[in-house]
């Protein structure tokens, strides 16, 4: 019987990372209001990885009311996380205001300061909206197919 030489055990091992790195999905949860709790508590009913830093994230996901004084540091954050860029807007109040948008200080949306990839309707938004709307940002991530397809 022959053993693999060690570059063939090396090669089989960066494929097996490679296929790891496509089942993980990491998101970053810019919580700004009561949806945060609501996006925290899916992601961990599920297993999801919440990334400590943008820099790690695959997934931007804006939880909640957006004020014109946080305006600036959602788009900080935005732009720190690599690209591909996913973004996911989580409830009402991400979406378009909510039930504040006739507020003088609300943004209407996060829309109107970053790109939005996929609204989660809802206030607050049920989990299983929120594993949807991941479920459809993994399958236009590249390398991270292999997440929609093993859920």
């Amino acid at each position: 019987m022959d053993l693999p030489s060690p570059r063939a055990a090396r090669d089989v091992s960066a494929t097996v990372l490679d296929t790891g790195r496509g089942y993980a999905l990491w998101v970053f949860d810019a919580g700004l209001a009561c949806c945060a709790v609501e996006c925290a508590a899916a992601l961990s009913r599920v297993g999801g990885r919440a990334a400590p830093d943008p820099v790690l994230a695959h997934v931007f996901v804006v939880a909640g009311t957006v004020t014109d004084k946080l305006a600036p540091l959602v788009v900080q954050a935005y732009q720190r996380v690599p690209a591909p860029k996913a973004v996911l807007s989580f409830g009402a109040c991400s979406n378009s205001g909510g039930p504040y948008w006739d507020s003088y200080c609300v943004t209407k949306g996060v829309d109107q300061i970053i790109p939005v990839d996929v609204y989660v309707p809802g206030c607050p938004p049920r989990p299983e909206a929120l594993l949807h709307g991941l479920d459809v940002l993994a399958r236009q991530l590249p390398g991270a197919e292999n997440v929609a397809e093993h859920r």
